[in-house]
């Protein structure tokens, strides 16, 4: 799959039956103790204090979800609850969860996320981006009245995020904001193998049938791009190869090509300093680039217009020579889908381009441990206590194995130790991607509320052209990557108001300018109009929030 982003994107009460409250509890360590010489749980499951003060939570039976969906799931299933690993959740903790899903395009789910926003009908538990998806961001989500802050719940109900959070302090600042608030359920990714999955990736075998080597700086891309467009790789007799697809979403990414440049399309710091990409120069230098590679035919016409069915039906159809992958859910889909139809079919993934042969990647894709997805609690659910103990389980042991692997016995086994994924997950029939196939059983393939484990990861990379692309891909210094910080609620509005015209205007300029509609002689322009619009002010913003975050 495609990175979009869905660069994007996603729960009430709960209930646990004594013994696994018991279970949970073990999970929580000494703080978890500490809690428990303090209250107990009833049959019921009502938590009652021992100075006599009654919780009061009703029972937890149902809750309301809203999360993005993903192309994985959604072609095996109407809603996550049909996922064994939701509906084995309803049978451990006796709570039935309401899925509502937006569509899966990115600009059409915005858009039902901010009229869900803007009605007031609030489900229980929303998970999406929560850093950039709301204008804004989390703080001024709370000042809005749509969640909640979750420290004092966390930390009396959620003995097992609380102690993870204690042992990795690290975590707990990336999703705190500057003034202490935590204001969701994470998802984490646990290691650094964990957080390279996306990068460029060509088609090996067009390579090989042309005596070309994998390109590493934009103008040996150029040259192979030119050989794609050119001298009938595909082998049918007909120009009909696409050379290269860049998904305009790919952009907001950590900068797939831009970054050639050193610079990024949104915030980033040169040495503490933060700038904005999208007006640098250097900008300028990839737009005609990349507007030269458009009239010339190398780009995908149809850029400007993400289709996730159409990208699908151009790679399996021997059209597409390059894109920019998901690990998973991009080389190896596929090689998977590709596998009885054309046995030749090859991905291999390419560094992160650079302008100068020798020179270190400065961008690329690594994640931090926390992206910005998490799973916050509305102010309208009637049961903040309860489902917050409901979240939780996915952070102790037991909620870990759920949400990483499955079910034991029927999509894990244990060996020595540890979880094995069934062979048959990993070796699924052709026209079935790897990442499909476990999407029956968990979303540990894409994002949930918990910590991804590396020894999933390291699994699910089952193909050499995998493990050689996590090797690859991990080779920029990411030093120019702006950590997730957070603006005030007094910045929070006055950034919003700036930056949701800016980034309407520098979306539309993207396209008008590689397309040509818009000639780079008015780069000038476009960039006087982008300070008109105030961006020095939300860069002043962004200064204070870094400089306050490395203070934390």
């Amino acid at each position: 799959m495609r990175v979009v982003n869905t660069k994007m994107k996603q729960a009430s009460s709960f209930m646990l039956v004594a013994a696994l409250a018991a279970a949970v509890a073990g999970c929580g360590g000494n703080g978890n103790q500490k809690e428990e010489a303090n209250s107990s749980t009833n049959a019921s499951g009502t938590e009652t204090k021992q100075n006599g003060n009654a919780s009061d939570q009703p029972k937890l039976t149902n809750l309301k979800y809203w999360v993005a969906n993903h192309s994985a799931a959604s072609a095996q299933m109407k809603t996550y609850a049909e996922m064994e690993m939701y509906k084995e959740l309803e049978k451990r903790t006796g709570v039935k969860v309401e899925f509502q899903h937006p569509p899966l395009d990115p600009q059409q789910a915005k858009e039902q996320f901010n009229l869900m926003i803007a009605s007031n009908e609030l489900p229980d538990v929303i998970e999406t981006y929560w850093t950039d998806g709301y204008p804004g961001g989390p703080e001024k989500a709370i000042e809005d009245g749509k969640i909640m802050k979750l420290n004092d719940l966390i930390d009396q109900y959620a003995p097992n995020l609380k102690k993870l959070l204690e042992e990795h302090p690290d975590w707990k600042k990336q999703i705190t904001t500057d003034s202490g608030t935590i204001y969701s359920f994470p998802f984490l990714r646990g290691d650094d193998k964990v957080r390279v999955f996306f990068g460029p990736a060509l088609r090996q075998d067009w390579l090989d049938k042309l005596g070309l080597s994998v390109p590493t700086t934009v103008d040996e891309w150029y040259a192979v791009l030119k050989a794609f467009k050119e001298k009938d790789p595909n082998g049918n007799g007909k120009a009909d190869e696409i050379p290269f697809y860049i998904d305009k979403d790919l952009l907001n990414v950590d900068a797939p090509f831009l970054g050639a440049w050193g610079i990024n399309y949104n915030f980033y710091q040169d040495g503490g300093t933060v700038k904005y990409g999208p007006i640098q120069p250097e900008y300028k230098e990839f737009l005609t680039t990349m507007n030269k590679w458009y009239k010339e035919g190398l780009l995908d016409q149809d850029f400007a217009a993400p289709n996730a069915k159409l990208f699908d039906n151009k790679m399996t159809t021997n059209l597409l020579g390059s894109s920019v992958l998901y690990n998973g859910g991009g080389i190896a889909k596929y090689t998977n889908l590709m596998k009885d139809a054309d046995p030749s079919f090859k991905l291999t993934a390419a560094p992160y381009p650079v302008l100068k042969a020798g020179d270190t990647p400065i961008w690329g894709q690594k994640d931090f441990a926390y992206t910005g997805i998490g799973a916050a609690i509305t102010t309208s659910n009637e049961n903040p206590a309860e489902t917050v103990k409901w979240l939780d389980y996915a952070y102790g042991q037991e909620g870990e194995m759920l949400f990483n692997y499955g079910l034991e016995g029927v999509s894990y086994k244990m060996e020595n130790g540890k979880a094995v994924l069934m062979p048959e997950l990993l070796n699924p029939p052709g026209g079935v991607s790897v990442q499909q196939s476990i999407a029956k059983y968990t979303r540990s393939t894409w994002s949930a509320p918990y910590v991804l484990s590396d020894n999933f990861q390291m699994q699910y990379l089952v193909l050499p052209e995998q493990k050689k692309a996590l090797e690859v891909w991990s080779q920029p210094t990411v030093e120019r990557k702006m950590p997730l910080v957070t603006p005030t609620q007094e910045e929070s509005g006055k950034f919003a108001s700036v930056m949701t015209d800016i980034q309407t205007y520098r979306d539309e300029m993207l396209l008008k300018f590689i397309m040509g509609a818009e000639p780079i002689e008015n780069f000038d322009k476009y960039v006087k109009k982008i300070q008109s619009m105030g961006i020095e002010d939300a860069i002043q913003i962004q200064q204070a929030a870094l400089e306050r975050f490395n203070k934390r």
